[in-house]
C-alpha cells in the first residue's frame, strides 16, 4: 500500500466534552509533487455497530424511533428519526456490541448475528467505522420492552414494521438515516424477506 503523501501533522484539541474534536494542520503532496497546506477538523467518537432485525415468517423488520438533535436543527421539525438499532462499541467487539444494543433498545435477545460489512460513516469528518449486521428474530426472543437505558437518558420507541411498509417509508422520505437505508436495501437485494 502506498504511503499517504502527508507531512508536518499538527493536532490541536478543540473539544473534549462528549466526544473529541481535533483540528489537524498538515502538508499534502499533490499529484504534480507540489506541497500544499491543508486544515481539517476531525471528530472522534469511536466505532459503532448497527443491525437490521427481520422476521421471515411475519415479513417484518424491527426499527427504532428516537430524537436526534442534528436532525432537529437541520430539517426535521420534531427531531425524531426512524433507524436501525445501533450503538457505540465501547470496549466490546462489534458482535458483542450489537447483541447488547439490540436487547437494550428493542428487548430482543439474539444468540447470533451475521456481519454484512463495515464502512466509514462520514470519512471527511468522522473517524467512526460502522459494522453492519443482520439478525433474524422471532417473537419468543422478546425478553423486555426495550426502549434503551435510563442511565443513558435514552427514549427509544420500538417499531415492528412490515418490510414492504419500511421500503415505502424509505421511498417516501420517512426514513432518511443512511445506515437504515443501506441495510433495508441490502435486504431487498438479497431477498431476505421474500
Amino acid at each position: 500500500m502506498k504511503k499517504a503523501p502527508i507531512k508536518n501533522i499538527k493536532k490541536t484539541l478543540l473539544s473534549d466534552n462528549y466526544y473529541t474534536l481535533h483540528k489537524l494542520n498538515f502538508d499534502y503532496q499533490m499529484p504534480d509533487e507540489t506541497w500544499v497546506h491543508q486544515m481539517r477538523e476531525v471528530y472522534e467518537r469511536g466505532h459503532g455497530a448497527g443491525i437490521l432485525l427481520y422476521n421471515t415468517t411475519k415479513k417484518t423488520v424491527i426499527l427504532v424511533k428516537q430524537f436526534r438533535m442534528p436532525s432537529f436543527l437541520n430539517d426535521r421539525k420534531d427531531g425524531f428519526l426512524i433507524e436501525i438499532p445501533a450503538g457505540i462499541l465501547d470496549e466490546d467487539n462489534p458482535e458483542q456490541c450489537i447483541i447488547r444494543e439490540t436487547e437494550e433498545e428493542t428487548g430482543i435477545r439474539l444468540k447470533s448475528v451475521k456481519k454484512i460489512y463495515e464502512g466509514y460513516s462520514s470519512p471527511g469528518v468522522l473517524t467512526e467505522k460502522m459494522h453492519f449486521f443482520t439478525g433474524e428474530y422471532t417473537d419468543d426472543m422478546k425478553v423486555s420492552m426495550g426502549g434503551g437505558l435510563a442511565s443513558e437518558s435514552e427514549d427509544i420507541e420500538v417499531l415492528e414494521v412490515p418490510f414492504k411498509e419500511a421500503i415505502e417509508m424509505l421511498e417516501n422520505g420517512n426514513i432518511i438515516d443512511t445506515r437504515t437505508i443501506v441495510l433495508l436495501q441490502y435486504a431487498q437485494i438479497h431477498k431476505l424477506l421474500n
